[in-house]
């Protein structure tokens, strides 16, 4: 098993945080990684999901939806072919901190056969993991500010 994470402290109330996350119709204005997601945050739920590590051509995966606890966690498994070839646990994490705002955690468990042969794209997801965190605290702080609709065009 290898893990990807990456934290970010967000100047926003977990609700705003949760509030991008799960809005998956904006992530093509402010996610330079996960680019796009289709589907419902309901558990069982099919996604779709594409991402674009820095560096790499973007991918398209179905992952079906494992948890979904509002202002908490979202977590899902996607599969490269079969199970245990390329398996991936990603979970999003909130958490409030002592000062007022969020913790926000992002991680991947992979898991199977291909993933010791993965390095690279492991480094990629790694890097991706951290501009998708800048970029979701970005959006969060301007939309706890007041930033509103605008947000999509400006954050």
């Amino acid at each position: 098993m290898r893990e990807v994470k990456s934290e970010q402290d967000i100047d926003a109330p977990i609700g705003v945080v949760w509030g991008v996350l799960t809005d998956f119709a904006a992530y093509p204005q402010w996610n330079p990684f996960v680019v796009r997601i289709a589907g419902s945050t309901e558990v069982g739920q099919i996604l779709s999901v594409t991402i674009q590590p820095p560096g790499r051509r973007s991918m398209v995966f179905h992952p079906r939806v494992l948890c979904c606890e509002a202002n908490s966690e979202l977590r899902w498994l996607g599969r490269f072919l079969l199970p245990g070839i390329f398996d991936g646990e990603h979970a999003h994490r909130l958490a409030p901190l002592d000062r007022g705002g969020t913790r926000y955690v992002q991680s991947e468990e992979f898991r199977g056969v291909v993933v010791p042969f993965a390095g690279r794209l492991l480094a990629a997801t790694q890097h991706g993991f951290e501009a998708m965190n800048a970029a979701l605290k970005t959006r969060a702080e301007y939309l706890g500010e007041g930033g509103g609709a605008a947000a999509g065009r400006r954050a």
